[in-house]
């Protein structure tokens, strides 16, 4: 954490409830698996789907049991994976890479040494509501999981998150914290030549829910990461936003209790990628100006 990064709102910000993508790392280039076991390990995992298109290039799936409202009426999400294609390492900036909290002792290797990809992704998913969408896409995770028993690691860039094959394949965490384990970054700055520190977090928009920011001093920040990713849980459990001017639970020796109120309003973010984010303003600990 001692290499200094500059606050750049400039770059282009994820579009809210745009395609959950998922980049499958290998070091060798591996075959698409036969259109039959695709079609039976996705029904198993996701529920009944449809082929819809299989060749050199890509394999897509309707999702039947998962239907989206839209003007023109009724459509059900897709799942998309691509053939096998070259990955290259090089393109993660030091900014990117300080961010991949679960996998930091292998990152370097892992984007080294895995030089192909195939990229999967949901189409047509921004319409379900963010319970399903979260759960049908950690489902299609599972599957790919299944369907490529060669992949090295997982890269989630709506959010940043890098992790070992082996951690989502062993991964028992139910219902859509799942989302909230591979979907959702907290990340960690600290304000050079301050005492601030930062905490936020990435992936929510991609379910049309708010992003979290927390700007404080004087606090472990092990205990406001918990924090963020609780806080965030909830929000997707209960797939309400939490309005400008209401509190919650603060912390108290490293739990979040209600002894404490913490009062949230939505504000621009201070660390890319723009976008509006929930601040929570930490009382006592709060830092910076609101």
């Amino acid at each position: 954490m001692s290499e200094a990064f500059e606050q750049n709102l400039q770059e282009k910000g994820p579009r809210p409830g745009g395609p959950f993508i998922i980049q499958l790392l290998f070091r060798d280039p591996v075959p698409a698996p036969d259109k039959e076991d695709m079609t039976e390990v996705l029904t198993r995992r996701c529920g009944a789907v449809e082929r819809f298109c299989y060749d050199e290039k890509t394999a897509g799936f309707a999702a039947l049991d998962h239907v989206g409202a839209y003007k023109d009426g009724k459509v059900p999400a897709q799942l998309m994976i691509t053939a096998c294609h070259p990955f290259d390492g090089r393109d993660f900036d030091p900014f990117l890479k300080s961010q991949m909290w679960d996998c930091m002792d292998d990152r370097e290797r892992i984007l080294r040494e895995c030089r192909y990809q195939v990229v999967a992704t949901d189409m047509l998913a921004a319409a379900l509501p963010a319970l399903e969408r979260a759960e049908l896409d950690m489902n299609f995770l599972a599957a790919l999981a299944e369907l490529y028993p060669a992949c090295e690691a997982f890269y989630f860039p709506s959010c940043g998150k890098l992790f070992l094959a082996g951690e989502v394949r062993e991964c028992q965490i139910p219902g859509p914290d799942r989302f909230i384990r591979f979907g959702v970054n907290a990340r960690f700055f600290r304000v050079q030549d301050t005492e601030d520190m930062m905490v936020d977090t990435v992936g929510m928009s991609t379910l049309f829910l708010p992003d979290l920011q927390y700007h404080f001093r004087g606090m472990e920040p092990d205990w406001v990461v918990n924090h963020a990713y609780s806080l965030a849980s909830y929000i997707l459990q209960n797939d309400t936003p939490i309005e400008s001017d209401e509190t919650v639970d603060g912390i108290v020796a490293g739990e979040m209790s209600r002894q404490v109120q913490w009062k949230c309003q939505y504000e621009e973010a201070l660390i890319q990628p723009p976008r509006e984010v929930l601040d929570i303003h930490m009382g006592e600990y709060a830092a910076g100006l609101r």
